[in-house]
């Protein structure tokens, strides 16, 4: 089936925060507040622990171990039907991502006459945002250079790092760290791709996208892999971004209209 955007009523097909204005209160709210709950995080390190704690199952130590050693899993993390659930979602992004690209190369059609369209724009902008956040910010740099040692790496999960509160660089993990979440971050932008949709498959669409993007995060605390910290900033950063550049994009526009 083959959809007519331009048979869509303008209203039903960009919500509000699509608007330039809407779209740059929304970038500084979010902004505040992704900055305002890493300072929660960081005051009260003992959220991370208690939800991590939750998931965490002790065992007993065998072998040369310290008195004080803790040992255990996260059993969670041994599950194959959990596993499989999460390496399907690992890669959701990514081939939604894919499908997005090849509607952007066909706005190409008509010699490029609607690749500025609102459709083409806000599909750059969402391509770009999953370019901008989870791939370049989250995976190539914090991840890289945070630090933060993921919880089942902790001494105080069965692993041998010290445990380091949430925006803290002074961790011993030296490569794909915690902090902050990769596959939370790609959750978090494909909600925002919920905001895209035009009517009335956004109404369809958003229940189950929603749904999937909360869940993603909330396996790889389970899993012990990233603390919860990790899973809310990485999944927030996604809609920042996306309101970021979804603010500067309409702005643009709109300034060579005017100046045209």
């Amino acid at each position: 089936m083959i959809i007519d955007f331009n048979s869509i009523n303008r209203e039903d097909r960009f919500p509000e925060v699509l608007r330039p204005r809407t779209a740059g209160d929304a970038f500084i709210a979010l902004f505040c507040l992704w900055w305002a709950l890493l300072g929660l995080f960081s005051l009260f390190p003992q959220i991370d622990l208690s939800i991590a704690n939750m998931f965490f199952q002790r065992q007993q130590c065998f072998g040369n171990t310290r008195p004080d050693q803790i040992c255990g899993i996260f059993p969670f993390s041994s599950d194959q039907h959990m596993r499989l659930l999460r390496e399907i979602f690992f890669q959701l992004p990514y081939v939604v991502a894919f499908m997005l690209l090849w509607m952007l190369l066909g706005c190409w059609r008509d010699h490029g006459a609607t690749f500025n369209a609102p459709r083409a724009r806000n599909l750059k902008v969402a391509l770009g945002s999953l370019l901008v956040g989870p791939v370049l910010i989250v995976n190539l740099w914090l991840k890289a250079f945070s630090g933060r040692p993921r919880p089942r790496q902790t001494d105080l999960f069965g692993g041998t790092l010290d445990f380091v509160h949430a925006g803290s660089f002074a961790g011993k993990c030296v490569s794909n760290c915690s902090f902050i979440s990769g596959e939370a971050a790609a959750a978090g932008w494909l909600f925002c791709l919920i905001l895209i949709i035009p009517q009335p498959f956004r109404s369809a669409a958003a229940l189950p996208i929603a749904a999937v993007s909360l869940l993603i995060p909330a396996l790889r605390v389970a899993f012990g892999a990233h603390y919860l910290s990790d899973a809310v900033l990485g999944w927030l950063s996604s809609p920042v971004i996306f309101a970021a550049l979804l603010a500067l994009s309409q702005t643009t526009h709109d300034k060579k209209i005017s100046e045209n």
